[in-house]
């Protein structure tokens, strides 16, 4: 029996369903060549962050500046400054290789929380020949005279500013902590996002208590994280309609994984963390397991897969929504021979 994994997303015509999603493999033409090889359906770009542009010209300016005005004098002395490649033109130049290397889509990210320059940015990732780009929408909302309202505007007006300012798809990668996802998804929508990818993970801060210090550390995410985006993309799939591309990213490192994600009416699924842990290489047996599967249970492709458990397709609607709760709660047993602690 032949199984057909090709898929559309973005109105890219993929070859796997399976996305290798923004992390240092997808930042090196090496890396990307191999997961090229390995069968990956497309690879999205590190992001480039809006704080990395802004610091690293505010020190180039302060660099440039220092001692101008005591030494005014002494300006016309030093030769013109040679052009400085700063982390915008790095970021193309590496997009502009690694086009260079594969032949599967790239996608670049750009992570942003305010308009301004970003259109900029954003019509150079397109230029330095960008399939499509993930608008990566991260924002701790922790200024408390802004409101959920505020908070929205503000990324709405961000997605319109830059679908406005590019020509290719667009796909936004959303958190899970608006007050209302299901309305905010449609409105992103609305302002011209051609996909939506759930979710971004924030990585929180720890604490070192021997240095007294914060500390950043990052954790590979695993399988129970997909549950959240399993969730909205089932719930979103019926609602938003086909035309709509949906990408699950978060949980996903085996061809189980990626089957969830799919039949809850994924496009693609995005892995990172199986893939920093494995290897590109790992992408060949996910798609090894997503087949086997496949054929035993006699689904022939991929659009045949998508969404048959989607909110509308299952037996009980009411699961992906609140009565899931009662349900996990009182799907809990206690063992038989569990013995509860006694304190002395």
């Amino acid at each position: 029996m032949t199984v057909d994994l090709q898929t559309s997303y973005l109105g890219l015509e993929l070859r796997s369903p399976i996305v290798a999603s923004a992390s240092p493999l997808t930042g090196d033409p090496d890396a990307v060549a191999r997961l090229e090889e390995a069968g990956a359906g497309a690879v999205v770009l590190p992001s480039l962050f809006e704080e990395e542009i802004l610091n690293e010209e505010i020190e180039l300016n302060r660099s440039i500046e220092a001692g101008a005005e005591q030494y005014a004098e002494a300006l016309d002395y030093f030769p013109d400054v040679a052009p400085f490649a700063g982390a915008g033109e790095r970021y193309v130049d590496r997009l502009e290789r690694i086009k260079r290397r594969v032949s599967i889509p790239v996608i670049a990210s750009l992570n942003a929380t305010s308009a301004g320059g970003w259109v900029r940015y954003a019509q150079r990732l397109e230029a330095g020949g960008a399939d499509a780009l993930e608008l990566n929408v991260y924002r701790v909302a922790a200024d408390p005279r802004m409101t959920g309202a505020d908070v929205e505007a503000a990324d709405l007006d961000l997605i319109g500013a830059v679908r406005a300012a590019i020509g290719i798809p667009l796909a936004v990668k959303l958190s899970p902590y608006y007050s209302a996802m299901a309305n905010f998804a449609a409105r992103a929508v609305e302002r011209g996002a051609d996909g939506l990818v759930l979710f971004n993970r924030f990585y929180q801060p720890d604490l070192d208590l021997e240095a007294l210090d914060v500390v950043n550390r990052v954790e590979l995410s695993s399988p129970w994280e997909l549950r959240l985006p399993m969730r909205w993309i089932a719930v979103l799939r019926p609602q938003l309609g086909p035309g709509l591309s949906l990408a699950a990213t978060s949980g996903i490192g085996s061809g189980t994984d990626a089957l969830k994600a799919l039949m809850v009416g994924a496009d693609v699924a995005m892995m990172t963390s199986a893939l920093l842990r494995h290897g590109p290489g790992h992408i060949l047996t996910v798609e090894a397991e997503l087949r086997a599967w496949m054929v035993e249970h006699e689904y022939v492709s991929v659009a045949q897969l998508r969404g048959s458990a989607s909110q509308v397709s299952v037996e009980d609607p009411a699961t992906f929504e609140r009565a899931n709760y009662v349900k996990t709660l009182h799907s809990w047993s206690t063992p038989s021979d569990f013995t509860p602690a006694v304190m002395s």
